[in-house]
């Protein structure tokens, strides 16, 4: 029993001791500690002034802004989409004046989409390479627009790397049996029948579901038959 005690007093010092070294680092650093304890307040309240005060009245202004080139956009006014109307602005001074946004972020994809429709496919696969994106579909479309852009140019090997990425990005039922059908409609140009065919097995096994798998047997019948010759 004594020996218990005496370890608990041992203890017990040891945990005077240390609070007496930790009260006497305090009252020696007192200004450092009240300093540091004081710059992480500031950086705080900076953050926090940013969020409230900058970036989120700038999210609502290119909110607002980007409606209306959004309509342009629908009704295929691809000129007026893209450079505004003279009170609206267009896609490319949202992306400039707004970047750091996320209607900023969007309006490059909306340029990108835009070019591609105009034929215009290398300044379509300048700013869809700019996009970026969290969410799976867009992102998606995005990477597989660039494969279009490609593909429109005539550049079938840069269009497949494309559509792979696509096709593996985020994998979902939608984007990914597209871009591996528009991967195998590419493998058929090329005359590579056995990838294509691999492809369209791909989509019947694991994308039963998908639009691109309601015809998807008359693509397989093909690839064999073209792989028999």
């Amino acid at each position: 029993m004594a020996k218990q005690v005496g370890k608990i007093e041992e203890q017990m010092i040891a945990v005077e001791n240390a609070l007496s070294r930790s009260e006497r680092f305090l009252e020696e650093n007192y200004k450092i500690v009240i300093g540091i304890i004081g710059g992480i307040i500031i950086i705080v309240l900076g953050i926090f002034g940013y969020m409230k005060y900058v970036k989120e009245p700038r999210e609502r202004e290119a909110q607002s802004q980007i409606f209306m080139a959004q309509r342009y956009f629908e009704i295929d006014s691809l000129s007026l989409a893209l450079n505004g109307d003279g009170n609206a602005l267009g896609f490319l001074a949202i992306a400039d004046d707004y970047g750091s946004t996320k209607a900023g972020k969007l309006a490059n994809y909306y340029v990108g989409i835009s070019y591609l429709k105009m034929g215009e496919f290398d300044n379509a696969i300048s700013h869809l390479e700019k996009f970026k994106s969290k969410d799976e579909i867009v992102s998606s479309m995005a990477i597989g627009a660039i494969g279009d852009a490609y593909l429109e140019k005539g550049d079938m090997d840069n269009a497949l790397k494309q559509y792979k990425k696509a096709s593996e990005n985020k994998k979902n039922a939608f984007t990914t049996p597209l871009f591996l059908m528009k991967s195998g409609l590419v493998h058929e140009l090329k005359g590579e029948w056995d990838k294509a065919l691999a492809l369209y097995k791909t989509i019947k096994k694991d994308y039963y579901k998908s639009f691109e798998a309601q015809e998807i047997d008359k693509y397989i019948a093909r690839a064999e038959a073209n792989l028999i010759k």
